[in-house]
């Protein structure tokens, strides 16, 4: 069958019909909403011929193509491309536009303009050619009628839901995902063996105890690796009820990539387990008592000999130390050498016997000698390496700051140990358009304020944007860099310290829309400015626009006005404000921006009338199911339906894992 788009391809190849630029355009209404609006107005019908009469279709659609101005100039129109699209094609006078049926029930053009819709509908034999003009001012009026519903139209399209026989796999499935999200659903843990959405942010007590005992590992494993709150009590029962050595295996590694505190019995039962990579991931629990680092330590696998040597080494006396020094297995004997040389420095010797991590040279001790050689004689990636030894003398490190090779200058000038002075002497070179993680040693540091006063005049930018990340700062800290010369060390203040000024917060609003580790910032933040943003209602940027809703002094008629904004975004942001009007949310549906339709269908209370046709719209479904004006028997009913069959989420990339 192909996509929808592939079948919209071949339609048009066959009737001749020439595609114009993208196929995806945002047009106007989607062709759902089109769809909707033409049920609703109900025009009679332009013409009404027999299927039979294929030259008469085409003829007769192109005189009313003509007639009502549905092609531009060029002979373009709009041709339903799906639910949410359409495409751009150019008509002539020998297109078959009778192909464009084949088996579909029809098809439906509008004008570029967005105001005109030539549909065509299939009722058995009879083909119907529909007008509908004034798209805009009608969907106008078809919202103002939907926010009049009375109870008993209320009651009756609610009915209506569960009125068209049996569900569809995809609409079961879109109504599952909709209704895991939908946090006014309290039922909503009975859809986990379906969607996993749920277990996603707080939990109440009845879902977190669902999941705990679900028969399904894709819910019980999407719980160990995303729920912020797992206690060891709830450790101890994923991963100790777990039959199966891989799930224990995966539910080790993300108990120790999470740093969960795991009581000591769990810790003594993993430290015994049968699986090997079971008692490897536990030897990287933070929570591990001494004697189980010990055991592990005897351990008969390498692997885990080797996985708990760093942390096991301070605990060790020499004889075990020797022991592992001189392990059969070369992985323990590397980890072993690695923890040995933070204290002892390697040798010549030692560089020429092997047995040596390959990280030797960036993070343990080295003897005068072959330091010196290395730093003077070495190959540049063994000077880069030696560059972010912590352990290596000033006068070498002064060395390397002076070296050939820019990448090797550049990881000396990001050094701990430097002066700010020194730091400042070295010729580096670094990207300004990028972003770069935090640097470890200045966030150690984010506490003392006397460090971050000498490291907010830092020359490397990436020192001082990691200040910036410091989540409290001095104020003269705080006032030097919010006029950094570097736009990032300001855009980091803004998402990470509280103490960020509002004129800062205001700049960087101009030209950061936002990330996915910082949502809402610099707008969200506690110190951005509220009052007198009433200014920036007709500013000619449409994010400064924005900000006119956050006045307190700001009114429905702005959100209303915001509403009807050429600007997408300042559209989005009148959907979300909980000033609109419910005719004006019904409205937006229409809207040709999905961000701005689906914002109204997630988060606006909706007419039942409106609802229930999205509802049962594959297209729409998930995110209809999310509204908050889903009534609970509504929702118990469509998840009793919904949980009657299958088990499996073809949208869930969890759902191929199964054993």
């Amino acid at each position: 069958m192909g996509s929808r788009t592939e079948q919209l391809a071949r339609a048009l190849q066959r009737a001749g019909l020439e595609q114009v630029g993208t196929w995806y355009v945002e047009r106007g209404m989607p062709p759902n909403c089109a769809r909707r609006l033409l049920a609703w107005a109900a025009p009679a019908p332009a013409a009404v011929l027999s299927r039979t009469a294929a030259d008469a279709f085409g003829e007769e659609w192109r005189r009313l193509a003509v007639a009502v101005g549905l092609a531009d100039q060029d002979g373009v129109v709009l041709a339903d491309g799906g639910q949410a699209f359409w495409a751009y094609v150019r008509l002539d006078s020998e297109a078959d536009v009778y192909a464009l049926l084949g088996d579909a029930d029809g098809f439906q053009t509008m004008s570029t303009d967005g105001e005109t819709l030539l549909a065509v509908t299939v009722a058995g034999e009879e083909i119907r050619l529909s007008v509908l003009d004034r798209l805009s001012e009608r969907n106008e009026e078809a919202a103002r009628e939907a926010v009049r519903e009375t109870a008993d139209e209320r009651e009756a399209a609610w009915a209506s839901l569960f009125e068209e026989g049996e569900l569809s796999e995809r609409l079961r499935h879109a109504w599952a995902r909709g209704l895991a999200r939908n946090r006014t659903v309290p039922a909503r843990h009975r859809l986990l063996g379906l969607n996993t959405w749920s277990l996603y942010g707080a939990l109440p007590p009845e879902t977190l105890e669902a999941a705990l005992t679900h028969p399904g590992w894709r819910v019980r494993g999407t719980l160990a690796e995303v729920h912020p709150h797992l206690t060891g009590e709830h450790w101890e029962r994923l991963i100790l009820g777990e039959e199966s050595e891989k799930h224990r295996w995966i539910l080790a590694l993300l108990a120790a990539d999470r740093r969960a505190e795991v009581t000591e019995e769990t810790c003594r039962q993993l430290a015994a387990d049968p699986s090997t990579r079971v008692r490897q991931e536990t030897a990287r629990l933070t929570c591990l008592p001494v004697p189980i680092r010990l055991a592990l330590a005897a351990d008969p696998d390498g692997t885990v000999r080797a996985a708990v040597c760093r942390t096991v080494w301070p605990h060790l006396d020499d004889a075990r130390r020797q022991v592992l020094l001189a392990d059969p297995v070369a992985g323990v004997r590397a980890a072993a050498r690695r923890a040995h040389h933070q204290r002892h420095p390697v040798t010549n010797a030692d560089l020429g016997a092997g047995d040596l991590p390959d990280d030797v040279l960036e993070t343990c001790r080295l003897g005068r000698e072959p330091a010196e050689r290395l730093v003077r004689h070495g190959e540049p990636a063994q000077r880069a390496a030696l560059a972010g030894n912590p352990h290596l003398e000033p006068d070498l490190v002064s060395e390397l700051g002076r070296d050939a090779e820019a990448h090797v200058r550049y990881r000396v000038a990001l050094r701990a140990d430097l002066t700010e002075q020194e730091r400042a002497s070295i010729d580096f070179e670094f990207d300004l358009a990028s972003r770069k993680h935090t640097l470890p040693w200045v966030a150690a540091l984010h506490d003392d304020p006397d460090a971050m006063r000498r490291l907010a005049v830092s020359a490397h930018p990436l020192v001082r944007r990691s200040v910036a990340r410091a989540p409290h700062l001095p104020p003269d800290v705080v006032g030097r860099l919010a006029v950094d010369e570097d736009r990032v060390v300001q855009l980091f203040l803004a998402e990470s310290c509280a103490d960020a000024p509002a004129d800062m917060l205001l700049r960087v609003w101009k030209w950061w829309t936002g990330s996915l580790g910082f949502p809402g910032r610099p707008r969200s933040h506690p110190n951005f400015p509220r009052a007198g943003l009433l200014r920036y209602a007709d500013d000619p940027d449409p994010r400064m626009r924005q900000l006119a809703l956050d006045d307190p002094l700001s009114s429905a008629e702005v959100v209303e006005r915001f509403s009807r904004d050429t600007d997408a975004g300042l559209r989005h942001r009148a959907a979300t404000d909980p000033r609109l009007t419910p005719a004006s949310a019904v409205r937006l549906l229409g809207d040709p921006e999905r961000d701005v339709r689906s914002a109204v269908l997630r988060r606006r209370r909706l007419p039942a009338s409106v609802l229930v046709p999205l509802l049962r719209d594959v297209e729409t479904a998930a995110e209809a199911a999310e509204n908050p004006a889903l009534p609970l028997d509504v929702a118990d009913r469509m998840i009793g339906l919904i949980t009657g069959a299958g088990d499996a989420d073809p949208a869930d990339p969890r759902a191929a894992e199964s054993s």
